[in-house]
């Protein structure tokens, strides 16, 4: 028995739009989303953008600073050692904390969810076909990809080409 809010067709529809990939939500789009959501959206990727180079690069360099600052003299102690060794993967770790959670308010935001897609059936899989991910590609991801491309090139180029050749002294 139907009620009055549902179609005769409305079973033909869904089933039509499982059959063609789509779903019954739907992300909207740039325009549907309005100006001030859209400027919420851009400051929170380059919130990413900032933290995940905080991540690659500020961290490191500004604990071996804080470590090099710590040494007195030219006999090594633990201090700066254990420094670096607790505060590196505990902060990194923070940090990855609070990137994800700016990803999950970009996704709030926007609307977008990544894993908002139809998983197909096992038998509709080609057996010599590549294994895909079972989740889309996050700007979390984008950004932190970019992120690291960005410091291996600039690491490439100080080495490479501004670090100063040959060892101290010779």
């Amino acid at each position: 028995m139907r009620d009055a809010t549902t179609s005769p067709n409305q079973g033909a529809e869904r089933r039509q739009r499982a059959a063609s990939g789509g779903s019954d939500r739907r992300s909207p789009g740039w325009r549907e989303l309005g100006a001030g959501r859209i400027v919420a959206a851009l400051a929170l990727v380059a919130a990413m953008a900032l933290g995940s180079a905080l991540l690659w690069i500020g961290v490191p360099f500004g604990l071996l600073l804080l470590a090099s600052r710590l040494q007195e003299g030219a006999n090594p102690s633990m201090g700066p050692y254990v420094l670096i060794l607790v505060a590196l993967p505990a902060s990194m770790i923070v940090i990855g904390k609070i990137l994800a959670a700016l990803d999950r308010r970009f996704s709030r935001v926007t609307g977008y969810d990544p894993n908002d897609r139809p998983i197909p059936a096992p038998w509709h899989k080609s057996m010599r076909g590549e294994r895909g991910s079972l989740r889309k590609r996050t700007v979390l991801d984008v950004v932190m990809i970019a992120s690291v491309t960005l410091a291996g090139a600039a690491f490439a180029v100080w080495f490479f080409l501004l670090a100063h050749p040959g060892l101290p002294n010779a």
